[in-house]
């Protein structure tokens, strides 16, 4: 599983830049880029973090579980049109 591109797509749904997410995660913006490009390893304790922050818990949960997130986000999707949200 691509975890970086899981991390890139928590961080642009949650209306981030690298450099805001990086700022919020303490971290530089070198890094978010290295993380999102699978160029570097994201500890748990920065993975918990940066599904706080963007508020992708569903991507980052169904990612631990080995469950495609693509999947989790359309069918959220689906069902918040299906309700009007």
């Amino acid at each position: 599983m691509n975890v970086g591109a899981v991390l890139r797509a928590a961080r642009k749904r949650g209306g981030f830049t690298q450099e805001e997410l990086a700022y919020e995660l303490h971290m530089t913006n070198s890094c978010i880029s290295k993380l999102e490009n699978n160029h570097q390893k994201i500890d748990i304790p920065t993975f918990i973090q940066w599904a706080n922050i963007t508020n992708a818990k569903d991507i980052m949960i169904a990612t631990l579980c080995g469950v495609d997130p693509i999947t989790i986000t359309q069918s959220l999707e689906a069902i918040a049109r299906l309700f009007g949200s």
